[in-house]
């Protein structure tokens, strides 16, 4: 009866632990799904941000300049520019 006992709770170790249907394999691909998915949730809110964007670039034109004044320092004629760094070096 040990024996039959014993066999019984190898096997059941053998399958928890150490098989590739496991229970720590299980939680391992569970954890990995939850993060690819919520990878996936970020992708998809940045890619609706820049469909929203491209679609007020094409029917708004003062978007459009605001955009280009703003992200590559376009100025218009008589206008003064200020750039400001945001990477100050703070080693004080």
């Amino acid at each position: 009866m040990s024996v039959m006992l014993m066999l019984v709770l190898a096997f059941i170790i053998f399958v928890l632990f150490f098989n590739e249907h496991s229970v720590m394999k299980s939680i391992e691909y569970s954890r990995e799904i939850e993060r690819l998915e919520n990878e996936i949730k970020m992708k998809t809110d940045t890619i609706m941000k820049y469909k929203t964007l491209n679609d007020r670039l094409k029917g708004d034109r003062e978007t459009m300049e605001r955009i280009v004044r703003e992200n590559y320092h376009f100025q218009r004629v008589n206008e003064d520019v200020y750039v400001f760094d945001d990477t100050s070096d703070n080693a004080n």
